[in-house]
């Protein structure tokens, strides 16, 4: 009789065991980037924003930029033939057909010959200066975002921890742990995602940095080309 009562002793304490072995608990995507409260949704929509203007400026100056750093190979020598034999409109509707920055400031560059070289240069850096700024245009958007981002998601991690500590404030203490340490990770999402976005623009608008200056080098050394074929002696 002892020994079947130690049995079922055993498996009671067993049983017992197994109820209270941890279950770990899974949770959504979904249910993590919107379970912060109203504060965190509105923080994790307006970092939504912020990323989708980052991706559209991004794509829309890639492909502008992509397209102005294309050009013919044989552009200068074409001006150059039609320079050195007088025909001025021919190398003007040759620059016309193009649609690239380069083109513009060798057009403008031609426009003017005839005046000082010093008019010239300044014609050509003036237009210059115009064409860098077109290329420029909402690339610094980029770099805002690049701050704001983190600064949004730690905003709404600071609102989320003011929460989750006013629960406890207001319960008195006797807040479950498991309770605020829920709180806590899903107030943390927001500044996850804030890194997130803001790494997102930062890789962005260096890249978009470095393709611009590819194309200013490109305008500088053609530009150079030019002034360098009306120093030639007739």
């Amino acid at each position: 009789m002892a020994y079947f009562l130690q049995a079922d002793t055993t498996a009671l304490a067993a049983q017992q065991m197994l109820d209270e072995t941890p279950v770990e608990k899974t949770l959504p995507i979904w249910d993590l980037l919107t379970g912060g409260g109203l504060g965190g949704q509105i923080i994790m929509i307006a970092l939504a924003l912020l990323l989708f203007v980052a991706l559209y400026v991004y794509f829309e100056r890639i492909m502008a930029i992509n397209a102005a750093s294309k050009i013919d190979v044989n552009f200068m020598n074409r001006i150059r033939e039609n320079i050195l034999a007088g025909k001025l409109e021919s190398a003007k509707m040759h620059c016309a057909q193009s649609t690239s920055p380069v083109a513009r400031l060798i057009e403008k560059g031609i426009s003017r010959i005839g005046k000082p070289l010093e008019d010239i240069n300044t014609a050509i850096e003036t237009a210059g200066k115009l064409e860098i700024y077109k290329l420029e245009k909402n690339v610094s958007m980029l770099a805002t975002i690049s701050g704001a981002g983190p600064m949004l998601g730690f905003l709404g991690t600071v609102i989320g921890m003011i929460l989750a500590f006013h629960k406890m404030a207001s319960a008195g203490g006797q807040i479950e742990v498991g309770a605020l340490a829920e709180g806590i990770y899903v107030a943390m999402t927001t500044t996850v995602a804030g890194l997130v976005v803001g790494i997102i623009a930062f890789m962005g608008y260096n890249h978009l940095v470095q393709k611009t200056n590819k194309v200013v080098y490109q305008m500088e050394a053609n530009a150079t080309d030019f002034l360098d074929l009306l120093n030639e002696p007739s």
